[in-house]
């Protein structure tokens, strides 16, 4: 799937020191993306007090529960980082419980903030963490990780440096979600973690297709079977079938016309099976999704009967009106929690995703009305925060006179 890129010059993961004796507890990757040797996880929890005695950071859950917004209007940039310094230390410490809080920490400080060059920086190193902790980890541990993961992808946005997170992580993410060994909870956060990766850095068209097969796998197994003839009676794996639905789904938008006509051939007659489940999320995702199939497949200019939903960001408004637009913003809405706003703001990602145009510039007047904080007010007036990444090119035309399906 061919789109201009962004090939900026790498920069491998920095020192991930966090103050005090951090690099003591777990070391990070050196400069120029080396790695340095680290404890193996041990899965014994270290109690709080030796943490704080090796992190330089007393208690990386209030962080993970409250994100940046720790810091009040007084804080500064230069405070976010140290504090994230230090969690990047912590996602090599010897307890499963403070990894995992040091992965939600972070994520939850990218989902609220841009941090761009900070992670440009670091990215070696996350995902070098991000990487063993869905390896090594358990179920929590490996949720955590795979939302982080979504949400670096989020910040960088397209280009070579997702790319690499993508083929990196890809294989992994993919493994757990075909293991039914693991947990349900920790293959449906994946499945959604791989679809949104795929669909923000995926370059390969073979790739993306191979993507839209392992999903396939996974929720055509909730089809009604030809011996059942009413109600699909919903499963412990149902939430993983729908969560590898919307994901598919999702990665259709993105695929050519003639690609989205032949998965509707697939479907067609068994997918509206699963709006008999008696699992009504099962139900909204399978609705919503032959919807999404049809207008993609006549042409998202056909259908004018959409509910138009308004979603208000700061001074800007959104205008949700389609079923592609309504997906796309429901899954990163799902990834990005209370930050989704703010992204629709200041990301230049999502932006050119919804056709927003470039990040507005806000006068001091406006700022301060606003009451936004003094590294909001940095991250718009600062150069550093023009355009990073150029929008992606479409695979699918929709100029094309493409009639309808049937």
């Amino acid at each position: 799937m061919p789109k201009n890129k962004k090939r900026n010059t790498p920069h491998r993961g920095g020192s991930a020191g966090g103050g005090g004796s951090g690099a003591a507890a777990a070391t990070a990757a050196t400069a120029g993306g080396q790695h340095r040797n680290v404890q193996p996880f041990s899965d014994e929890d270290a109690s709080i007090e030796t943490m704080s005695h090796c992190s330089g950071y007393s208690d990386p859950s209030s962080f993970a529960e409250d994100g940046p917004e720790v810091l009040d209007e007084e804080g500064t940039q230069e405070d976010l980082e140290y504090k994230l310094k230090g969690l990047i230390d912590l996602t090599l410490d010897k307890s499963a419980k403070t990894r995992q809080a040091a992965l939600e920490g972070i994520k939850n400080a990218l989902a609220s903030k841009m941090l761009y060059e900070f992670i440009l920086e670091r990215r070696m190193t996350l995902t070098d963490s991000i990487e063993r902790c869905l390896k090594k980890g358990k179920s929590d541990e490996q949720r955590a990780a795979a939302a982080l993961a979504s949400v670096l992808c989020i910040q960088l946005g397209p280009g070579i440096e997702s790319e690499e997170i993508l083929k990196t992580l890809g294989p992994i993410l993919k493994k757990i979600i075909c293991d039914g060994s693991a947990s349900i909870q920790a293959r449906q956060t994946c499945a959604t973690c791989f679809g949104v990766c795929c669909f923000i850095a995926t370059d390969d068209i073979t790739e993306l297709y191979s993507t839209l097969e392992c999903f396939e796998n996974i929720f055509t197994k909730s089809y009604l079977k030809e011996k059942d003839t009413t109600v699909i009676c919903s499963t412990p794996n149902t939430m993983l079938h729908i969560s590898s639905l919307l994901a598919w789904t999702l990665l259709l938008t993105i695929c050519p016309i003639n690609e989205v006509k032949k998965k509707l051939e697939m479907h067609f007659h068994k997918l509206p099976s699963l709006l008999s489940c008696d699992d009504v999320n099962m139900r909204i995702a399978a609705g919503e999704s032959l919807a999404l199939l049809f207008e993609l497949a006549r042409g998202i200019e056909s259908e004018r009967d959409f509910p138009t939903e308004t979603i208000k960001f700061g001074p800007e408004r959104m205008y949700i009106d389609c079923w592609v637009k309504k997906h796309t913003y429901d899954t990163f809405k799902e990834v990005l929690g209370s930050g989704m706003q703010y992204h629709l703001q200041s990301n230049e990602f999502l932006r050119n995703v919804f056709e927003l145009g470039p990040p507005v510039m806000l006068d001091a007047a406006t700022l301060k009305t606003m009451k936004i904080s003094r590294f909001e007010r940095h991250l718009y007036n600062s150069a550093a925060f023009k355009a990073r990444t150029k929008a992606r090119s479409k695979c699918r035309d929709k100029r094309a006179d493409v009639g309808e399906f049937f």
